[in-house]
């Protein structure tokens, strides 16, 4: 079974930054793309930043530019580094990974940030 474990979460204040990191189980190459979504309060989940497996990143328009997302394969963890961040990031931040068939889910770590 496949876990993936989130942690690097906190309360930051804007402006400031955070890394969170994603621990797997098994070696991330395996999945097709790892993925950092987000959910706040009374919203849906938002997808928010990928890496597919040939290293090509995407990004929601509305983080690019402050976040990164990356990984180590030999760690079998991927990031997410977060800069300048704004009252509106807070959230619970998950990180995802896909194969062809399925779609795993970590168990989330809180991100709030004061203005």
């Amino acid at each position: 079974q496949v876990q993936l474990v989130e942690s690097g979460g906190g309360l930051v204040q804007a402006g400031g930054s955070l890394r969170l990191s994603c621990a797997a189980s098994r070696s991330i190459l395996s999945f097709n793309q790892m993925n950092w979504y987000r959910q706040a309060p009374g919203n849906q989940r938002e997808w928010i930043a990928s890496i597919f497996s040939g290293g090509a990143t995407h990004y929601l328009d509305s983080v690019k530019g402050r976040f990164t997302i990356s990984r180590d394969n030999a760690k079998q963890t991927v990031y997410l580094q977060m800069n300048n961040l704004k009252p509106e990031d807070t959230a619970v931040y998950y990180c995802s990974g896909e194969t062809g068939f399925m779609h795993y889910w970590g168990q989330g770590t809180q991100v709030t940030v004061s203005s």
